[in-house]
Order: C-alpha cells, then sequence, then structure tokens
C-alpha cells in the first residue's frame, strides 16, 4: 500500500468506461440515481443493478418503498445516512442506520417494505442487487441486518480507512462471504494524498462508485457520483488515489455466467420462470415465505 512500482497505475486494472447513471424514480416516489442499469448486466454480472440515492429533501425520499416482492437475486442495502425501518412478508422487521447493512436473500420470493423513519435530513446510501446462481434462485429467503460496529474495517498506514462488507481486503474478512460470486464489497475514505491497492482476481468482473470527491482509478480521474467500469484485463489489482479527501465503493465479483432474465422485481434463468414467478406472486405464495433471520 505505498508508492512504489507493484502499485503504480501502469499496474492498475484500468477504466473501461465512465457511467453517470439515470435519474429516477422509484417505491412511492424516491429520487435516486440508477447507475448500474439492466443493460449493463451482462457485462458486470454477477451484479444486476446499483441505485444511489442522496436526498436532503424529505419528499425526495419520505414515500420510501411500500411492500413489493422479490425472487432469484439478493440485495444489499447499505445506509450511510438515515433510518430505514424493514419489514417482510414473514413478520420479520428491523432498523437500518448510519454505517448498517442489510444483506436479504429474495430466493424462491417475498414481499418487503423498506420505509423512513425521520421527517428531516439526509437520507444517503446504495442498494446492489446480486444475481443467485440458477440452483440457489428458490432457496429458502433469508435476511441478515448487519449493525455498522459489526463490519469489519481497517486504517492503512497512509491513513486511508476501509469497510469490509463482503469479501476481504490486505488479510480483514469482510462481514458475508458467498461461495458461487465470491463478491467484493469496500467502503474506501481516503484522506487528500493517498492511495489504496486493492487485489482483484483477473477474472472477475469489477467497478467502483466515487460518492465524494474526484479519484484517479488506474490513472482515470473519476468525480462524484460516477461508476467507473474497470477493464477485464490480466491486471491483479486496482490502484485508487486522491488528491483531496475522496470515499467510493469498489466492488467485484465471479461472473455466473447464466442467461438472465427479468421482469421487474424478478430475476430468473428463462422467460417461463418468470410468468411462474408472476403466477406465483397473484396466487398469494409470497405472502406466507418463511423468511429466515440470521
Amino acid at each position: 500500500m505505498t508508492t512504489d512500482s507493484a502499485s503504480s497505475d501502469d499496474h492498475s486494472r484500468k477504466v473501461e468506461r465512465l457511467v453517470q447513471g439515470v435519474q429516477t424514480s422509484d417505491g412511492a416516489g424516491v429520487r435516486l440515481t440508477r447507475v448500474l442499469t439492466q443493460q449493463l448486466q451482462r457485462r458486470l454480472d454477477p451484479f444486476l443493478m446499483l441505485d444511489a440515492f442522496r436526498n436532503e429533501n424529505p419528499e425526495d425520499y419520505i414515500g420510501g418503498f411500500p411492500d413489493h416482492p422479490h425472487r432469484g437475486f439478493e440485495t444489499v442495502t447499505y445506509m450511510l445516512a438515515g433510518r430505514m425501518r424493514h419489514h417482510d412478508s414473514a413478520g420479520n422487521q428491523g432498523l437500518l442506520g448510519p454505517g448498517c447493512v442489510q444483506w436479504m436473500t429474495a430466493g424462491s420470493g417475498l414481499i418487503h417494505s423498506e420505509l423512513p423513519e425521520q421527517a428531516d435530513g439526509l437520507m444517503e446510501g446504495f442498494q446492489l442487487w446480486l444475481n443467485l446462481p440458477a440452483r440457489d434462485k428458490m432457496a429458502r429467503p433469508y435476511y441478515r441486518d448487519i449493525p455498522s460496529e459489526s463490519i469489519p474495517e481497517f486504517v492503512t498506514p497512509q491513513g486511508v480507512r476501509v469497510r469490509v462488507i463482503a469479501g476481504s481486503s490486505h488479510g480483514v474478512a469482510g462481514a458475508v462471504q458467498r461461495e458461487h460470486t465470491e463478491p467484493l464489497y469496500l467502503d474506501v475514505h481516503l484522506p487528500a494524498g493517498t492511495q489504496f491497492v486493492q487485489p482483484i482476481p483477473p477474472a472477475h468482473h469489477a467497478f467502483t462508485y466515487t460518492y465524494r470527491g474526484t479519484v484517479l482509478v488506474g490513472g482515470t480521474a473519476v468525480p462524484d457520483r460516477n461508476m467507473a467500469i474497470l477493464a477485464n484485463d490480466a491486471a491483479g489489482q486496482v490502484v485508487v488515489k486522491a488528491d483531496a479527501d475522496a470515499r467510493l465503493l469498489i466492488v467485484a465479483g465471479q461472473p455466473l455466467n447464466e442467461p438472465i432474465a427479468q421482469h421487474g422485481p424478478f430475476v430468473m434463468n428463462t422467460g417461463e420462470e418468470i410468468q411462474q414467478a408472476l403466477r406465483d406472486y397473484r396466487d398469494g405464495l409470497f405472502e406466507s415465505a418463511k423468511v429466515q433471520s440470521l
């Protein structure tokens, strides 16, 4: 993690392209930026979607996300600011506050809601969708609320603070591990004049998302609210630098290389499986789902 030839920009994955995302709304009118869209799912397999929200006006978030179904993938909600209450169809509930994560496996299907538990102030965070392999798409649903203090962190000699949500970084195991997709999910805070080097297996798809300031990723400037898709090259690491204080997410994972069929909140492998999901939802099967809390 020092500035030497092994950690120079020449030895980093390069930025293939920058993505600003699409301004949209979801749920009951929550304003957000859809950064990883459906058109990028094959390119960034196993990741299906990334939404970023940063709103200080309550009108932009107060409606939240009322009851809605999911099947066939995982959602990872990471809160930076604000409070969000979760309910699901089995009666489970939890409160996400600053620095907390909820990792939910929709599996065979459930209905849940995410509603703000505040009337004013900043609401900021991310929701990442992670695909499930075909063998696990109809697994029993479950969720895990991870309090901020349970997310492993470390600080480099240069003063870079790294929160390890999933995977591992420099010998620190994250709060969540997944066998088939092997996701890496880091929240990296860089003081001015520092750099951070993260190993990434060459076969894994990877991207970064800057949410404060501007960073240099493999020598390319990536400003606030921009995603950098990292090239699939032989480099086994990404080098991130910051001239001024900055923060970003680093996300990577093992591609599943399976067909993707999506219809709204259902992500399966075939069109027939999507039709079955719609039938099951109409027949009320999601409402009786038993969700395991871990």
